[in-house]
């Protein structure tokens, strides 16, 4: 992997991959740089250089105690400052947040933003935040993934348990401890739509047609965004690049390659 300082006080690393213009991916939570792009990564760098950024506490990045999101933010945005042509720029889930304050701070050098459901600071709800740090102090991870994903994603019971059955579950459970960096980020997050008004770039605001749309703040961000249109992912919920990764690589591509 390959290192950048981030004027946040952090080392951050991340990927290159492919060829084409730059693409910048910012993974969400439960998950890393590697397993939320696993599955769509190939057909993407055969159209971009792609710099899958590992943010705090995966890949080779610090893992740091009582950062927000806007750190994080400076985080990608020195990246993006450091490579040599303006960016297009994707987010996930927290990742998303991530992004977008990323692109608030550096909007000149990124070309096109892509966010996909940014999840609202209250997404946890009234006393979720402290349920899972108490089994985050037992030390139990397993049960904390599962509680997030039924709790909080609203997961149905057979799908999480099929979910479980999976070779996808293991890395989920393994990046939980640094997801609980996420959460506890997320829940401190002054996030106002309408503080993003003055970004005046393309933004695609991507939402599943399963997904429970309440959770996100792709609404409000339509809203207030100057230069923003929404684009439904039929039949798909919070993670199409891992089920369908074909459709969701040609719905980007078509927004940023037009």
């Amino acid at each position: 992997m390959e290192r950048i300082a981030s004027p946040a006080g952090a080392k951050v690393s991340y990927d290159k991959r492919g060829s084409g213009p730059p693409l910048v991916l910012v993974h969400g939570g439960f998950s890393d740089h590697e397993t939320n792009w696993a599955f769509v990564m190939p057909l993407l760098m055969q159209r971009f250089t792609v710099y899958a950024v590992a943010r705090r506490g995966r890949g080779e990045t610090d893992a740091t105690e009582g950062h927000g999101v806007e750190d994080e933010g400076r985080d990608v945005a020195a990246l993006v400052e450091a490579i040599d042509a303006p960016v297009f720029l994707l987010g996930h889930s927290y990742g998303a947040q991530v992004a977008l304050a990323a692109a608030a701070k550096v909007p000149g050098r990124v070309r096109k933003l892509v966010l996909y459901e940014p999840p609202w600071p209250g997404i946890l709800g009234e006393g979720a935040l402290a349920r899972l740090e108490r089994l985050a102090e037992s030390g139990d991870w397993e049960g904390f993934a599962a509680a997030f994903f039924r709790d909080v994603l609203s997961v149905p019971a057979g799908e999480l348990d099929e979910l479980r059955a999976t070779e996808l579950w293991p890395p989920i459970v393994a990046d939980a401890k640094a997801s609980l960096g996420d959460l506890r980020a997320l829940s401190r997050y002054d996030f106002r739509a309408e503080r993003f008004r003055g970004l005046n770039l393309p933004v695609l605001l991507q939402v599943g047609t399963e997904s429970p749309r309440g959770l996100y703040a792709t609404d409000a961000l339509a809203a207030a965004l100057p230069d923003a249109r929404t684009e439904e992912l039929p039949g798909q919920a919070h993670e199409a690049m891992t089920t369908a990764p074909g459709p969701y690589a040609e719905a980007v591509s078509g927004f940023l390659l037009p």
